[in-house]
C-alpha cells in the first residue's frame, strides 16, 4: 500500500492532494491515509500538511549507490570494495561476516537504515533510512591487541576532521570517541575486535553519523542530547561526499599511525578535544573518578588531574562534564 500511496503522490508532484481523495482512489479509510503517511516519513519522505488541502510531497530520501560513492573516492584501499543494503539490523554483523567469508581490508558495509545498530556498552544507536551514514569497515591492523584503542581515537579524529573539511560546524571529540556539536552527540564509533591467541585478527570499525536528520526523526528521549549536521549548518549534506572525505582521512591518518605511531595521533587528537581542561566525572567499572582531563597517555588512557593533585589514569568509562568548555 505504501507504494501505491507513493506513486499516487509521484504522480501529482508538487501539488496539494486531500486526504479524502486518497482515499477514494485507493480505496482506503482516512485514517489508514494517515497511517501510510506516517510510515512514509519514517522511510525519509517528506510531506506538508494543510487543513482542506491535504498532503503534499515535498521531498524524497536520497539513496547511495556504488558507482557514485566509488567515482568519488580517492583512496586506494578503504572503501575500494562496498555493499549497499536497504535495510539491516546492524551493519557490524554484516560486516564481520562479509570478512569471515574473505572480504578484505578495506571493505565496506553502509546501511541506508538499521533496526538495531549498536552502540557503546549495548547500547542502541538511532538510524532511521536515508538520513545518515551508517557503516562498518574491516580493518586488519598488524598491532599488538593491546594497542587496539589506538584505532578507536584514532578513527575519531579522522571522522572529526573529514566532517570539518565538508561542513562548516564546530566538532569536537568526547573521550574516547563520540564527536559532539554545542555539547550534543552527532557521531558514535564502535570498534569490536577479534583475536586468536593474544593475536588481532581483525577489527570491525562502525561508525554512525547523524548527517541529515531533523528534529522529529529523533525519538523523544534523544532530542535534547543528540543532534545533526542538517540541524547545525541549516543546510542537507551531501552523503557520498562526506562518506569519500571519510574514507580519504582514515586511510591517510592509517597509514601516519603505521609509520610513526601512536605519538601523532594523540596529538591530532588532543587538538580536536572538546574534553582536554574541562573538570569532569568518569563512570568507570570500579566506581566515579574525578578531575581536569590534561591529556591521553602512550596507550590512549585519559589522565585526570584530581583535587589531590594527583593524577589518575582512566582506560574506559562513560565522562560527563561538571565545567563548561571553551568553543573552538
Amino acid at each position: 500500500m505504501n507504494d501505491r500511496m507513493l506513486a499516487w503522490f509521484q504522480a501529482h508532484p508538487n501539488e496539494f492532494v486531500s486526504g479524502e481523495e486518497i482515499s477514494r482512489e485507493l480505496n482506503i479509510s482516512r485514517t489508514a491515509v494517515w497511517k501510510h503517511i506516517n510510515r512514509l516519513r519514517a522511510k525519509g519522505f517528506e510531506f506538508e500538511a494543510v487543513p482542506k488541502l491535504g498532503y503534499r510531497l515535498l521531498q524524497q530520501p536520497t539513496r547511495l549507490d556504488e558507482i557514485s560513492l566509488l567515482t568519488q573516492l580517492k583512496t586506494r584501499t578503504l572503501g575500494r570494495q562496498i555493499r549497499i543494503v536497504a535495510r539491516t539490523e546492524s551493519t557490524q554483523n554484516e560486516a564481520l561476516q562479509w570478512a569471515e567469508n574473505g572480504a578484505q581490508e578495506g571493505a565496506l558495509v553502509i546501511a541506508e537504515e538499521q533496526t538495531g545498530g549498536r552502540g557503546r556498552r549495548g547500547r542502541v544507536w538511532h538510524s532511521p533510512p536515508g538520513k545518515g551514514i551508517w557503516m562498518s569497515m574491516v580493518l586488519t591492523p598488524r598491532i599488538p591487541l593491546h594497542f587496539t584503542p589506538h584505532l578507536t581515537l584514532l578513527t575519531a579524529v579522522a571522522l572529526c576532521r573529514a566532517i570539518k573539511r565538508i561542513v562548516p560546524v564546530p566538532v569536537g571529540i568526547k573521550w574516547p570517541n563520540d564527536l559532539l556539536i554545542h555539547e550534543r552527540k552527532v557521531c558514535g564509533i564502535l570498534l569490536e575486535s577479534q583475536a586468536e591467541d593474544e593475536r588481532l585478527i581483525r577489527v570491525i570499525a562502525g561508525i554512525g553519523i547523524s548527517v541529515n536528520l531533523d528534529e522529529q526523526d529523533y525519538p523523544d528521549h534523544l532530542r535534547s542530547i543528540a543532534t545533526s549536521l542538517k540541524r547545525e549548518y541549516g543546510h542537507e549534506i551531501d552523503r557520498a561526499t562526506l562518506l569519500a572525505e571519510i574514507c580519504l582521512e582514515l586511510e591517510q591518518l592509517y597509514k601516519l599511525y603505521e609509520e610513526q605511531g601512536f605519538g601523532p595521533i594523540r596529538t591530532l587528537w588532543e587538538a580536536q578535544s572538546v574534553t582536554i581542561g574541562r573538570e569532569v566525572s568518569v563512570a568507570t567499572p570500579y566506581g566515579d573518578v574525578t578531575g581536569t582531563a590534561q591529556g591521553l597517555d602512550e596507550s590512549g588512557a585519559l589522565v585526570l588531574l584530581g583535587q589531590d593533585g594527583q593524577y589518575r589514569k582512566v582506560f574506559s568509562g562513560d565522562v560527563h562534564f561538571t565545567s563548561e568548555g571553551t568553543a573552538f
